[in-house]
């Protein structure tokens, strides 16, 4: 219960000064991940075509799964997530 608590308060010091330089933090389980600004990834709305056209093909494709269709393309840095064919998430990679 405390190790939760003084993780909380390590993650509220961390955003609290990720937000002040202007980096993107992503949290995921108990993983912080910061995407530095001016870092250029893919936008949301982008399709599979342009961001193939603007940032390479990928480093890995996972194959799509659900319905909607959900799609995972790993880069160097960060995952783009697709729904049918445009980006619907870009989440920077655990260190």
């Amino acid at each position: 219960m405390m190790h939760r608590h003084i993780l909380s308060a390590a993650l509220a010091a961390g955003l609290a000064l990720c937000a002040a330089a202007g980096a993107e933090t992503i949290a995921v389980d108990d993983t912080i991940a910061v995407k530095q600004p001016g870092v250029p990834s893919p936008t949301r709305g982008m399709s599979m075509q342009q961001v193939e056209s603007n940032f390479g093909a990928p480093s890995a494709k996972s194959a799509t799964v659900g319905k909607p269709p959900i799609t995972r393309w790993d880069y160097a840095g960060y995952s783009v997530y697709f729904e049918y064919d445009h980006v619907i998430h870009c989440v920077a990679s655990s260190p």
